[in-house]
């Protein structure tokens, strides 16, 4: 004869026992302590890391508004090389400004100036440009970029945060004193 067994819902408390809090080995918090070690170093690394690829933007250096010199400073038709700016300060004959960034276009060379052919010549694929920044000869694809110019107070400024790229010279991409 088989007995059906039913539990009651006082049989079943009496047969789900609550579990004794263990305590805790020495092995579990040394592993804890571990863990939150290596999460602290993995944090501070990580923060190292990102304050490591800021850029460090101090006044007149790259990627701020750097001081060329006073406006006298630059005769009409002068091409000025400024080292801080990475650009050549280019005063037209009619008196205006132009700031190159002397990086060639072709391949990211940087382009002296050639005071004797009054061009840029990029000496790695010879592409030449003008005192305007003008593509005289490929292979280059257009024109040298742009650094805004600032004239204030009888001082011309840099401003190398970001460079303007352009397809050809535009009058308006000249500023006068």
């Amino acid at each position: 004869m088989k007995r059906n067994y039913k539990p009651t819902a006082s049989n079943q408390a009496d047969q789900i026992k609550p579990k004794a809090k263990r305590p805790v080995s020495r092995r579990d918090a040394l592993k804890t302590a571990w863990a939150a070690l290596g999460g602290l170093v993995a944090l501070e690394a990580g923060g190292f890391t990102l304050a490591y690829m800021q850029p460090r933007l101090a006044d007149g250096e790259f990627g701020g508004l750097i001081a060329a010199g006073a406006v006298g400073e630059f005769p009409p038709g002068s091409v000025t090389h400024i080292t801080n700016a990475r650009a050549y300060l280019s005063r037209l004959a009619d008196g205006g400004f132009l700031a190159l960034y002397q990086r060639c276009t072709h391949l990211g060379c940087s382009v002296p100036w050639d005071q004797s052919a009054n061009t840029f010549i990029c000496p790695c694929h010879s592409s030449e440009f003008g005192t305007q920044g003008e593509l005289l000869s490929p292979p280059a694809p257009r024109p040298l970029d742009l650094f805004p110019v600032v004239v204030a107070d009888g001082l011309v400024s840099i401003d190398t945060a970001a460079p303007v790229s352009r397809q050809e010279f535009d009058p308006s991409q000249v500023v006068y004193p």
